[in-house]
């Protein structure tokens, strides 16, 4: 019987030209495939969001995205992860659906979510970069965390794209990595969309009974967004690290909320957009 669960990676034939000439040769690309989450309570089910992923650890991402939603805030709440065996669903899609079967029958209320399209790997879930809809949601703020040393999170970097497997072999990847606050990775996950390697970290953690994060930090291969500092705040991580820049409601989010903000973390040299007071920093040089 042919497997038709998507892999990770794709094969493809590609003409590459190569100090001056022209070579046909195999390329190694990242999978992209489309990723419908249902929510299943007693005999209700609906379609939460449909999101393009790499297809590998569904299921966390499928936990963590309804985490970040609010759908769910323990392991317990969700009884049963699973594809969907549905007759009437072509085979080759049967792996691009999971079912999330809550743990009561009834569904929660999901108008306010905002969430009930379709979105690409891109960009995020866009649209609902709303402040005030986080504080009545009851978010509180993170809790005082860690202190790290500026020279734990000059390794960040290194370390996260050290572990990196498929990014090494696609180079099309995104990475969010999660770290103990003297530097050592816990668990890693890629994904061509930033915000789905954060939710497949955070269902991760959500599944193996370890949220809250407080503890920790988040290091992040890209820019760090509203929507990537929702999903570390719901999971309580106080400390947010990333490569790129942050957007103006990233620094916002963190502010308000009390999160730690690091941008452009690359060699030694970083900025820090809010939260100072968790990073210990050498003495400030005189102005020139």
């Amino acid at each position: 019987m042919v497997n038709l669960r998507p892999g990770s990676t794709t094969r493809a034939r590609v003409r590459a030209m190569e100090d001056g000439r022209q070579v046909v040769r195999r390329d190694t690309l990242a999978t992209e495939e489309p990723l419908e989450i249902r929510l299943l309570a007693g005999e209700a089910r609906q379609t939460l969001a449909i999101t393009m992923r790499t297809p590998g650890n569904d299921f966390e991402l499928a936990a963590g995205f309804c985490h970040g939603e609010g759908l769910v805030t323990g392991r317990e709440e969700i009884s049963q992860l699973s594809y969907c065996t549905d007759p009437d669903i072509d085979a080759e899609q049967q792996y691009n659906i999971v079912n999330v079967k809550l743990a009561h029958d009834v569904l929660p209320e999901l108008r306010g979510l905002e969430r009930h399209f379709t979105t690409t790997s891109a960009c995020g879930v866009c649209g609902k970069a709303s402040l005030d809809a986080l504080k009545l949601r009851g978010c509180p703020l993170v809790s005082e965390g860690p202190e790290v040393d500026a020279t734990t999170l000059y390794r960040l970097p290194d370390a996260l794209r050290e572990a990196q497997g498929l990014f090494s072999s696609t180079g099309g990847l995104h990475a969010a990595g999660l770290f103990t606050a003297d530097g050592e990775l816990v668990c890693l996950r890629e994904d061509v969309g930033r915000h789905n390697a954060v939710d497949k970290l955070v269902g991760w953690a959500l599944l193996a009974g370890k949220l809250p994060l407080h503890n920790h930090l988040l290091m992040v291969s890209g820019r760090s967004s509203y929507e990537i500092m929702q999903k570390a705040l719901v999971a309580g991580i106080p400390i947010v690290c990333a490569v790129s820049a942050p957007s103006s409601l990233a620094v916002d989010l963190a502010a308000e909320f009390g999160m730690t903000l690091v941008g452009f973390l690359r060699g030694q040299r970083f900025n820090l957009y809010a939260g100072a007071e968790r990073v210990r920093l050498p003495v400030l040089s005189p102005p020139s």
